[in-house]
């Protein structure tokens, strides 16, 4: 059940979204018609698939019709889908040099615009300067599932930009833009995740749990039980299909490890007689939402139900990971590096590339203060107009929380090892400063510290 004012049918149908229920299986019936009006042939199995997607998108951008503009585009989504990775890069290439933007009209639109500076010459060079790729996306989004499939294109795209394809960032930046204004905060619903949950909504939660994996049904029911709390936040073109998963543990004190929050052996507590709530995982269940901003108060709202629901919950914090921190790590050791380590320093962290280093309690006891040393300096960035370098430290700040307190061997897993040298950070998030951490950040990154993080630096 979602909690707070969801969107009615008619925002949805304005927002130009795919809708759940009744009227999405409407539109799915109307791309249909459109179909048989256009009477098309599926190409055969085997067949080029680029290049009639391609001259589709273009017969798109030129029709006029509702039912036959939903039945094209669900074609060019359907032949995408079937496509090869080299058929994907030719569709990719043609968005960039066929859908692109016309220079001389951005030209003659800047001209008039300089001259008479009237709202009729600014709406001739918004036009001009948009390229014809965000009206085709905006189209495709049109189709039944449009929505699922273009954030699934995005995903593929950032793929490709990691192979080092050239000029991807053209079609990125528009999928960017588009993707930013779809997921706003505004059409995020937040629903509580139980173990009468669905069992397609209890396999997401399995599937995309990257932070700490679930081994099993037996340590979902763990995850779920009367002093946890999981939530999700779904997005009305994704009824099935969450697109983030917040799980929470309810406990006495800061939780300085997470291996007993994890423990799917441990007892249940007794949630009546919390006073904490850890933030254990956080979880993006979209590739292809990588990067998108769903809004910078989204923990606040989770932090409003469980003051609601537990009043004798006062604390709120983070058990979080700092998965920068080893790259960082290592940048630092190298030789070459602008800030070079001395040469103690350096010798107690060849400790590191031994993998089984957390075994010996010499080596931890050297490594101690000089790992927590360093991360303390790692995520308080040393220069104030410097925004955080880890990217779940920038998360929590835009969030609004307070840099409280790094935690030695939290994660003792051999993932945690070996992200961040078992490290983890526990953010606070004190409803009395949240907006007041948030102006903080964002207007002069300023990464407001607790006195432990203070006295590390």
């Amino acid at each position: 059940m979602a909690i707070g004012g969801g969107r009615t049918a008619e925002q949805r149908w304005l927002s130009g979204l795919p809708l759940p229920g009744s009227l999405n299986g409407f539109l799915h019936s109307l791309a249909d018609a459109g179909r048989e009006v256009l009477r098309r042939r599926r190409q055969p199995a085997g067949a080029a698939r680029a290049e009639p997607a391609i001259r589709l998108s273009h017969e798109l951008l030129s029709t006029a019709g509702e039912a036959s503009g939903m039945a094209i585009a669900r074609e060019i989504l359907d032949l995408h889908d079937l496509m090869s990775a080299a058929e994907k890069q030719r569709f990719r290439a043609a968005l960039i040099d066929e859908f692109g933007v016309d220079a001389a009209d951005i030209d003659r639109a800047a001209t008039r615009f300089a001259e008479a500076r009237d709202p009729a010459s600014l709406a001739d060079l918004t036009r001009a300067v948009e390229p014809r790729r965000q009206a085709l996306f905006r189209r495709l989004n049109t189709a039944p599932g449009g929505t699922g499939a273009i954030v699934r294109m995005r995903a593929e795209l950032l793929a490709a930009m990691k192979q080092q394809q050239q000029g991807l960032e053209f079609i990125e930046n528009d999928l960017q833009h588009l993707l930013s204004s779809w997921f706003n905060r505004g059409f995020l619903e937040l629903a509580r995740i139980d173990w009468n949950s669905s069992a397609a909504v209890l396999d997401k939660l399995i599937q995309h749990e990257s932070v700490h994996a679930v081994t099993g049904w037996d340590d979902l029911r763990r995850r779920l039980a009367d002093d946890r709390r999981c939530f999700a936040f779904f997005h009305p073109a994704l009824p099935q299909d969450p697109v983030i998963f917040v799980e929470v543990a309810l406990v006495r004190g800061l939780a300085a490890s997470v291996q007993p929050l994890l423990d799917p052996e441990a007892a249940p507590g007794d949630p009546a007689a919390a006073d904490t709530a850890i933030f254990y995982s956080i979880n993006n269940c979209h590739a292809g939402l990588r990067g998108i901003s769903f809004g910078d108060f989204l923990i606040k709202q989770v932090v409003a139900e469980l003051q609601r629901e537990w009043p004798a919950v006062k604390h709120f914090a983070t058990l979080s990971p700092i998965p920068g921190f080893a790259p960082w790590l290592t940048a630092l050791r190298d030789p070459g590096a602008a800030a070079p380590l001395d040469a103690d320093t350096l010798e107690a962290l060849a400790a590191l590339d031994d993998p089984a280093w957390a075994d010996f309690d010499d080596r931890v006891e050297r490594l101690r203060p000089i790992l927590l040393r360093l991360c303390a300096r790692y995520l308080v960035p040393e220069t104030q107009d410097a925004a955080a370098l880890d990217p779940v430290a920038r998360f929590h700040l835009r969030n609004g929380a307070r840099l409280e307190r790094i935690n030695w061997l939290a994660d003792r897993s051999p993932k945690g090892l070996q992200e961040s040298a078992g490290l983890m950070v526990n953010y606070l998030y004190d409803p009395a400063t949240i907006v007041a951490n948030h102006e903080a950040y964002v207007r002069d990154h300023k990464v407001v510290a607790g006195r432990a993080v203070r006295a590390l630096l």
